[in-house]
């Protein structure tokens, strides 16, 4: 059983620069596709980006200049740079995997679901 769990989280002001981590226990991450999701106060669940098994990062929004996936394989750990923080990027950010390889923006794609790590953006 795969476990994920989402770290990096806080307080920033706005222009500021966060990076979330999602750690990966149970089995490596490479054997899934793994996603960043957010949700924002009494909003929709919004899919960030992407990473499938093989291939290269799928982005779903217009984030992709400010918000940039990364891993350590090492580490079994995914990341989310997050750059030039603004108000309405305040929401919980999750990660997610699914055994399925191939960029998905589905949630109901995904099996697995860390606890997710609350970013707030404010002045």
């Amino acid at each position: 059983q795969v476990q994920l769990v989402e770290s990096g989280g806080g307080w920033v002001q706005p222009g500021d620069s966060l990076i979330l981590s999602c750690a990966v226990s149970g089995r490596s991450f490479s054997s899934y596709t793994m996603c960043w999701f957010r949700q924002a106060p009494a909003k929709e669940r919004e899919v960030i980006v992407s990473i499938p098994i093989s291939g290269g990062p799928t982005y779903y929004t217009d984030l992709r200049g400010r918000f940039t996936p990364s891993r350590d394989v090492g580490k079994n750990t995914l990341y989310l740079h997050l750059n030039s923080l603004t108000p309405e990027d305040t929401a919980v950010y999750y990660c997610a995997a699914t055994e399925y390889d191939g960029a998905t923006s589905n949630a109901r794609d995904y099996q697995y679901w860390g606890q997710g790590t609350q970013v707030t953006v404010s002045s």
